[in-house]
């Protein structure tokens, strides 16, 4: 409001343009921009209201609305602009409006509640069925979101819900393996969450220290360093699925011997020997109409794998909301972090903070090493014979 109220006086106004022209000067631009709102007002009035106007007015008194209001558009819209042609002809119009034409005219009161009401239902409306803000109050995606950050979510991606049903006015569902996506707590539903979608309906899903196995595959990931947040140091990895690449966080480095198969793993919490060594969660089978989630911090997540006490669930489609967009903007503990404005979050992987250039080089190594498409994509689902 301060800046549209001294938007004339600020640096390089005299490059903007007022109505289409240029060569208004300053200290009539305000007048202009009246004098604009007073004719398209008059206009609307005169097409609204014909009939009324016709019967109520006499030819004398419609010919004076309309002839001033032709001589206030031709000051307007004249090659050269004339400043005291203009002046009059605003004066004119604006007394002719006002005597003959103020009966229709909506009072400021009503305007600015007519307007109030229109913004209040179109930013409604957008949050329903187009974007949604959501502020990240938990560590389950560090670093790819710290908490503090503040998101936009598109819910047209799914398509939108219709709101109080469980209806989508059109189906982009399921959500790709990779997406950021925000959703209803199954356990709650009245608490949002965000995670990221690793498992899509038919897959079999398995964890190793975290790390998923995707019908039988384990996805690819690339070591970048120690990475220190809130206090301690958590091993940061790029893991790539499908088109996307990704941050992962662990708090308990995993074991990173070769471990490419579920099939290699034995029936208790370890992989057999030779082939790596673990904590394995699952198998799990993705149901019609869900998805699995995990979070990026994958040993402070609370997603799929625990959910049922243990037992793992996955995200009804009912429950999503949208696919995360950008931050558009980030407190942090000491204030506004601008580092991470309008970071994608489903784009390159950012580091947040203060650059580490020993991190960034092997960041950037990892992403220009990415494997080819074939080798990010997880074979095709074979459902078991006893799905969990």
């Amino acid at each position: 409001m301060v800046l549209w109220r001294f938007r004339h006086d600020m640096p390089f106004a005299a490059a903007i343009n007022v109505g289409g022209r240029r060569d208004v000067p300053q200290n009539a631009r305000e007048r202009f921009e009246d004098a604009a709102v007073l004719f398209e007002e008059a206009q609307r009035i005169l097409k609204a209201k014909k009939r009324d106007i016709e019967r109520e007015l006499t030819t004398s008194e419609r010919a004076n609305v309309t002839d001033s209001l032709a001589a206030l558009e031709k000051t307007m819209t004249a090659e050269h602009f004339e400043l005291e042609q203009f002046d009059a002809a605003h004066a004119k119009a604006d007394k002719a409006v006002a005597e003959h034409l103020g009966r229709w005219r909506k009072g400021e009161m009503r305007e600015y509640a007519e307007s109030i009401g229109i913004a209040v239902a179109v930013a409604l409306l957008l949050r329903a069925f187009v974007v949604e803000a959501f502020k990240i109050p938990s560590g389950s995606m560090i670093p790819t979101l710290m908490i503090g950050d503040h998101i936009f979510v598109n819910k047209l991606s799914y398509g939108p819900l219709v709101p109080w049903t469980n209806s989508r006015l059109w189906n982009h569902l399921p959500p790709s393996r990779g997406d950021v996506m925000v959703f209803k707590f199954p356990e709650k539903l009245e608490q949002d969450f965000i995670k990221r979608t690793i498992a899509i309906p038919g897959d079999t899903l398995e964890a190793v220290d975290g790390r998923p196995i995707i019908n039988g595959w384990l996805v690819p990931h690339c070591y970048v360093g120690a990475y220190k947040v809130e206090g301690h140091t958590a091993d940061l990895y790029v893991e790539y699925l499908e088109e996307k690449s990704y941050f992962t966080l662990f708090e308990t480095k995993p074991d990173d011997r070769p471990c490419t198969s579920a099939e290699d793993c034995g029936a208790g919490t370890m992989c057999k020997a030779g082939v790596g060594g673990g904590m394995i969660q699952g198998p799990f089978y993705v149901r019609e109409g869900e998805a699995w989630v995990m979070g990026d911090n994958r040993n402070n997540s609370h997603d799929s794998r625990s959910w049922r006490s243990g037992m793992g669930a996955g995200v009804p489609f009912e429950n999503i909301k949208g696919r995360a967009m950008f931050v558009w903007m980030s407190l942090g503990q000491s204030g506004l972090a601008w580092d991470r404005l309008f970071v994608n979050v489903m784009g390159r992987p950012t580091l947040p903070g203060l650059k580490d250039p020993v991190l960034q080089t092997a960041l950037d190594k990892c992403l220009s090493n990415r494997p080819p498409a074939q080798q990010t994509t997880p074979p095709p689902a074979k459902k078991p014979a006893v799905p969990r």
